[in-house]
């Protein structure tokens, strides 16, 4: 998973755990794509300070994800459901059972994750 897809889906799951002002200023650098010098002039701090606030967010979202692991589970979710769709794209009538069979087998993964 690339690194900004990583960092938006750790805020979407733990964002909220963040003060407010962690909140404005990840979410401008992480989801707006701002500079940090930007957000500094924004924010009337440092940009050293912006960079330093951007990494101990991460880093928190991160210690969140490796207690938790709900962006862990919901790729995983998200990469089986993709499997049963791609099953019934190339659904027929002779391989019905054998369907349905693989499509319980998944269901069956996704329900032990949760």
């Amino acid at each position: 998973m690339n690194e900004i897809l990583e960092q938006a889906l750790l805020y979407d799951f733990y964002g909220e755990l963040l003060t407010d002002h962690q909140k404005e200023v990840y979410e401008q650098f992480v989801l707006e794509d701002l500079s940090l010098g930007e957000i500094a002039r924004e924010e009337g701090i440092s940009r050293q300070g912006v960079h330093d606030l951007v990494k101990r967010c991460s880093h928190t979202l991160k210690g969140y994800e490796e207690k938790l692991h709900l962006v862990e589970k919901f790729v995983s979710i998200r990469d089986k459901v993709k499997q049963i769709d791609e099953l019934l794209d190339g659904y027929d009538k002779e391989n019905a059972q054998q369907l349905v069979a693989d499509i319980r087998k998944i269901s069956d993964e996704i329900i032990e994750e949760l």
